[in-house]
């Protein structure tokens, strides 16, 4: 098995942002620490006002990718990590400081996302339900959450600065984790499945898929990993993971 070839940096992801100025400051932050992909989701169209903070970063706001859902906009990520002010009943949440070593640590063949909601009402349950990691920004006193441009900056200096350390090990191929999109496919099997046996049903469906949702969603999924998920309903599956095949 051969390593992956492609190296890349951490895409920036903003869901909903209102304030079109915020978008330009966090174009800003990512020029001053060298990351070079945003995309938006949520937002039909470019401002002019995001160009005048984006001060040099004009470029990033260019190539910048609109997306009209957060599913198409993380298709091809294999992991991602979202930013939070709340607490939450279901995620599994870490400070950034820990969730920047966790990054950091990834080779740099894997495809990062990095998840900022609106400057309002941050990310929905739902939408943290997309995230391998969910983590907040320490910060001192009552104020209820960083301006957007700020956090962004925040985390890119963290992983700027840890970059610099050196290069980290390639990754084989069977141990990257899946695209996001194919991760999300394999949770949606394996609730099928505990529908089809009554494990879920109409009184406890809700809770108890955003319960497998936020689990094996936490996990960074690889191909070996969703080979044995899947084997532990289907037979068939059970045997081609004995042989060495992957589901």
């Amino acid at each position: 098995m051969t390593p992956i070839e492609t190296i890349s940096r951490p895409v920036v992801i903003l869901v909903r942002p209102e304030n079109p100025e915020n978008i330009g400051l966090a174009a800003r932050a990512m020029k001053n620490t060298g990351f070079s992909e945003l995309r938006l989701v949520g937002v039909r169209r470019h401002d002019p006002k995001s160009f005048i903070t984006a001060v040099h970063a004009g470029e990033i706001l260019d190539r910048a990718k609109l997306f009209p859902t957060l599913e198409e906009a993380t298709a091809d990520l294999q992991f991602i990590a979202a930013s939070t002010a709340k607490r939450r009943k279901l995620a599994t949440w870490v400070d950034w400081d820990e969730a920047a070593g966790r990054i950091a640590g990834l080779p740099p063949t894997i495809r990062v996302g990095l998840l900022f909601g609106n400057e309002r009402t941050g990310l929905t349950g739902a939408e943290l339900g997309r995230a391998n990691l969910v983590f907040t920004i320490p910060q001192a006193g009552r104020q209820p959450s960083y301006n957007l441009g700020a956090a962004v900056l925040l985390t890119l200096y963290t992983l700027f600065v840890r970059g610099r350390s050196g290069p980290r090990a390639a990754v084989l191929e069977r141990d990257a984790p899946l695209p996001r999109r194919e991760q999300d496919e394999t949770i949606d099997r394996v609730i099928a499945k505990l529908s089809g046996r009554g494990f879920i049903h109409r009184t406890n469906r809700d809770h108890v898929s955003a319960w497998v949702r936020d689990y094996f969603g936490r996990t960074a999924m690889t191909a070996r990993d969703r080979g044995f998920l899947l084997a532990l309903f289907d037979k068939k599956a059970l045997d081609d993971f004995s042989d060495g095949k992957e589901s």
